[in-house]
């Protein structure tokens, strides 16, 4: 099994959730004892939301790429950012090195194909839903994207940094996720991307009327399968991207996930 970097610590909270993960598929995948390969690099996320709240992306992006190069040195074959909003920095992360970095977008858009369906709802933080180094890639992959309107999109991102990232379950929280779901239904979604790991420790599928897709959970498993093996090189990319790690569609669709289902 190859190793897996991990660039967490954005929240602790989901980079938690990602160990767990990470050694459940294992765990499923070869059985007995085995658990995964893994390498930690996890940032003090304090400094990281200040860079964000002040638009200082490229100082972001280059503690980050610190980051990833201490994983390659410690031994990682791949890198994952353990955070969906710090992806705006994915290309900055993977000039640094020169081992793969497993895009979670990526995993995320496969994952949503598979399953047969194109239009999905996003939720994440404002910088995610907002932005389009996230929606853009998806919409690149064939995906038609819809986000709240902007009530919703102020309440999701609250709850994710006031509540979510520490640690902060409330069940009127989740009372106002469900009614974002299934306004993005009624607006044509089919499904919904779960665009935050931290929304995954609020939110499951039954929460919603619709598929969820689970971030953290795609991402980690997107990860086990290629350090397995079961990944090939890149296609040239159309647009400009991060080299990602591609993982083949059927290779995504035959994965189940232990646990609840989340998608089809």
């Amino acid at each position: 099994m190859k190793t897996i970097g991990l660039i967490g610590g954005m929240s602790w909270e989901s980079t938690a959730e990602y160990y767990r993960l990470l050694n459940e598929f294992t765990r499923d995948r070869l059985g007995g004892l085995h658990s995964a390969r893994c390498v930690l690099y996890s940032v003090d996320f304090a400094d990281i939301e200040q860079l964000q709240v002040q638009g200082r992306w490229a100082e972001a992006g280059d503690a980050l790429a610190a980051a990833a190069r201490s994983l390659e040195a410690a031994g990682a074959d791949m890198v994952l950012i353990c955070t969906n909003t710090m992806h705006k920095v994915a290309d900055t992360v993977a000039a640094a090195v020169d081992v793969p970095l497993l895009h979670l977008a990526d995993a995320t858009a496969a994952a949503v194909r598979a399953s047969g369906l194109r239009r999905v709802g996003l939720l994440g933080t404002a910088f995610t839903m907002e932005q389009d180094f996230y929606r853009g890639r998806l919409e690149a992959a064939g995906l038609v994207v819809t986000v709240p309107d902007a009530e919703g999109r102020a309440l999701v991102h609250r709850v994710i940094y006031e509540e979510l990232c520490r640690g902060t379950l409330r069940e009127e929280s989740r009372t106002a996720y469900r009614e974002v779901i299934q306004n993005l239904v009624s607006a044509g979604a089919e499904g919904v991307i779960l665009g935050c790991t931290e929304i995954e420790l609020l939110i499951g599928p039954e929460d919603s009327p619709v598929p969820l897709f689970p971030t953290s959970r795609l991402h980690a498993e997107a990860a086990v399968t290629a350090a397995l093996g079961a990944w090939h090189a890149p296609d040239a990319p159309s647009r400009p991207a991060t080299p990602p790690v591609r993982l083949d569609l059927d290779t995504v669709a035959r994965t189940s996930l232990p646990a609840r289902r989340w998608f089809p």
